[in-house]
């Protein structure tokens, strides 16, 4: 039987807004296997961006626990939580955050050395060839398509051969045919080399694309298939 790689236990967060408290989780048991593609979905504002804030380390919970590959992100201090988000989890956003004076390949490649690692040229190749982008690798972002960028954002976040993959809209600045090829070949990637994969979306069509649907509606989550 598959492990949970993710598991977060009554998970709460508040956020103050003057005198307001604005209830972005509440109570969520959330958890997810070794190896699985799951979707969260919801309406803006549900809390679905907020829950994997807080399973990559990005934001701390207010009260309740999240534990990551056998880690409880409650118990690491700063530094510790830095390490983490460096070497244990991929990040894929909407924006695609590249480095515009860096060409594709120094994009990709650009967290390892920041780290400190030992670059896998033969990983990269074989990533870049699946991604379609091995024949980018001296182009600059600003040379690319929308889709060919988010795909460089994908190779950046695989390279460090991480834990778990979070991606939080990672089709929300694409048309619908992009959107589809890129969550096609995140999906291919994540079951290749054996990572899990959670994929915050507001397109059901992009959703119905995982293993698994979980909905989130005012910070609970309501029922997956």
């Amino acid at each position: 039987m598959e492990r949970a790689i993710v598991k977060t236990n009554f998970l709460t967060k508040h956020y103050h807004i003057g005198t307001q408290t604005v209830i972005a989780l509440d109570g969520v048991d959330f958890e997810v296997k070794e190896r699985e593609f799951v979707s969260v979905i919801g309406k803006s504002g549900c809390g679905k961006s907020t829950l994997l804030h807080m399973i990559g380390g990005l934001d701390l919970p207010t009260s309740g626990t999240v534990t990551v590959d056998g880690m409880d992100l409650s118990k690491m201090n700063e530094e510790q939580l830095a390490l983490f988000r460096r070497r244990k989890v991929g990040f894929i956003f909407q924006q695609y955050n590249l480095i515009p004076d860096l060409d594709v390949y120094d994009n990709i490649t650009f967290p390892l050395e920041l780290d400190g690692a030992v670059v896998d040229k033969e990983f990269i190749r074989e990533l870049v060839k699946t991604l379609h982008i091995a024949d980018k690798l001296e182009m600059f972002p600003s040379m690319l398509s929308g889709g060919e960028q988010q795909r460089v954002a994908i190779a950046r976040a695989l390279a460090i051969k991480p834990a778990i993959i979070l991606a939080d809209e990672p089709t929300g600045n694409l048309d619908t045919s992009a959107s589809h090829d890129v969550i096609g070949l995140l999906k291919v990637i994540a079951e290749k080399y054996q990572q899990t994969l959670i994929v915050i979306t507001h397109d059901l069509d992009i959703a119905q694309m995982a293993d698994r649907i979980v909905r989130i509606q005012d910070g609970k989550i309501m029922r997956g298939k």
